[in-house]
C-alpha cells in the first residue's frame, strides 16, 4: 500500500471517528463518544505513520543523490553529477512536503 493511499485511509479514520463521536454526543451516548475519539485518534496515528514513512523515504533518496553527485564530481561526470543533485533535491522536497 503506498504512503498516499495509508494517508487516505487514515483521514478516512480519522473523520469517521469524528462523525461517531459527534453522533455519541447527541444522543447522549458516552461509550460511542469514546469510540468515535479512540477511531479519531487511530486515523490521525496512520497518518503520521505514512508521513513518517515518506519523511525516511525522501532522506534515502537525499543521500543517495548526494553520494551520486559527489562520486559524478570526483570522476568528472557531469551527467552523474545532475542526476545526483536532482535527486538529492526530489528527497529534500518530499521530507518537507510530510513534515
Amino acid at each position: 500500500m503506498s504512503n498516499e493511499s495509508k494517508r487516505a485511509e487514515g483521514v478516512a479514520q480519522e473523520i469517521g471517528g469524528k462523525v461517531k463521536k459527534a453522533v455519541g454526543g447527541l444522543i447522549g451516548n458516552e461509550q460511542m463518544q469514546a469510540e468515535g475519539r479512540a477511531q479519531e485518534l487511530g486515523g490521525e496515528a496512520k497518518q503520521e505513520g505514512a508521513k513518517a514513512a515518506a519523511r525516511v523515504q525522501g532522506k534515502v533518496e537525499e543521500v543517495t543523490g548526494a553520494i551520486k553527485n559527489r562520486i559524478g564530481a570526483a570522476i568528472d561526470n557531469e551527467q552523474m553529477q545532475v542526476e545526483g543533485r536532482a535527486r538529492e533535491l526530489a528527497g529534500e522536497a518530499r521530507q518537507k512536503a510530510n513534515k
